[in-house]
């Protein structure tokens, strides 16, 4: 008994989210305080732009445990279809931070290449060149690490924060080219690293930002998940036709309408049971799905509605 609620309590998306935004914190803490303690002692713009990038990354964690806290709450008189949005919230939330330090690396990077002279003529330590290896290898891990967690608890925030991981590996590979280049002759392309560095923070954004207002606005499954769900609803006895399907998605979760045709001279026991069969299959086969509705239509041409023409 002890063994199978310790397993529930492990694959409670709430603890597992928990668990791997700890983990990331504490990494991108250390991560953090040794590039910008590296950035400063080797003279290298791009990778104290590297720190703040994860340093920020710490922030955008804390906004990932609220926010995957509060979707997990469960329905209640004001939010009678629970608060699953709330990860969307956050989501937005971790994409507008992401453009917002990317903005910043980006002015930083173009100032000093602008001003000519001065810190960008300063050829970075080797301390810097290791330090950007390092967290190219360290951030990748976490990207893979916290993706693997997100899909097993489909959270648009916890995979939001995760592209936040890869795109400081990004910066990281930039502000290496970077280092590299000036410590072989070209000190400019230590800011121009930075530059590059805003650029893939700001794509990192932009994605993010999509992905959760397609959330928000109830956008549609894609095509191959709503074919895969009408051969599902097919395959369930009784029915012989989908009239219609609708499908929306609201924060990580879908709802689903689909109407079925069955045959027209069923009684209402018959009917209940094979839409609460329809339900069962796809709720089943699609673990995104939150709720399906489903409403049975006659079969067109079928007994019912032949003696309904008859009387006429």
């Amino acid at each position: 008994m002890k063994r199978m609620m310790k397993r529930k309590k492990e694959s409670d998306p709430r603890t597992i989210a928990m668990y791997v935004s700890m983990v990331t914190i504490v990494i991108n803490l250390l991560l953090s305080v040794f590039k910008l303690t590296a950035g400063i002692l080797a003279h290298s713009g791009a990778m104290i732009s590297d720190g703040v990038h994860s340093a920020s990354d710490v922030l955008s964690t804390i906004v990932v445990i609220v926010g995957v806290n509060i979707a997990g709450k469960k329905s209640d008189k004001e939010h009678p279809y629970g608060h699953d949005r709330m990860e969307c919230v956050a989501a937005i939330i971790l994409s507008a931070m992401l453009m917002a330090t990317g903005i910043m690396i980006g002015i930083s990077g173009i100032r000093k290449i602008a001003s000519g002279s001065g810190e960008e003529t300063v050829i970075p330590g080797l301390l810097a060149l290791a330090a950007a290896v390092l967290s190219i290898m360290v951030k990748e891990w976490m990207y893979w690490y916290t993706r693997a967690a997100a899909k097993k608890i489909h959270s648009g925030a916890v995979m939001a924060d995760a592209w936040h991981h890869r795109s400081d590996a990004l910066s990281s590979v930039g502000a290496m080219i970077g280092i590299a280049g000036a410590r072989l002759g070209y000190p400019v392309l230590d800011p121009v690293a930075s530059v590059v560095i805003c650029i893939f923070i700001g794509k990192a954004a932009v994605d993010v930002f999509r992905d959760a207002m397609d959330k928000m606005v109830d956008k549609a499954c894609d095509d191959e998940t709503v074919r895969k769900m009408k051969e599902s609803a097919m395959e369930v006895m009784g029915v012989k036709q989908i009239d219609d399907i609708r499908t929306r998605m609201f924060g990580a979760k879908v709802y689903v309408e689909i109407e079925i045709a069955a045959e027209g001279n069923l009684v209402l026991m018959e009917s209940h049971e094979i839409a609460e069969n329809v339900h069962l299959s796809i709720e089943k086969h699609f673990p995104d799905v939150k709720h399906c509705m489903v409403h049975v239509n006659p079969l067109p041409g079928s007994e019912t509605q032949k003696n309904d023409r008859e009387c006429l």
